[in-house]
């Protein structure tokens, strides 16, 4: 199996992706953040499982912080 020589020949190329990776993984997870904690204190549960579950790279979330958090719900309780 001389390909497997190849594979095993440069061990740092395992790590080639991590540039990438690092960055992407802390933007997702800063956008999931703060998308879920609109989500939850708008009670908006259907969101927010749907936040929870789909990993969209931090583009669902903003759409959802953009257009669909700052929906007010019809009915508020008043202080007397």
């Amino acid at each position: 199996m001389p390909w497997l020589n190849y594979y095993h020949s440069y061990p740092w190329e395992k790590f080639f992706l991590l540039p990438i990776l690092v960055p992407a993984v802390i933007w997702s997870l800063i956008w999931k953040g703060t998308a879920l904690y609109k989500a939850a204190r708008n009670g908006q549960k259907g969101w927010f499982v749907t936040l929870l579950i789909l990993n969209t790279m931090g583009l669902l979330e903003i759409i959802y912080i953009l257009f669909f958090s700052s929906v007010t719900p019809l009915k508020k309780k008043r202080k007397k």
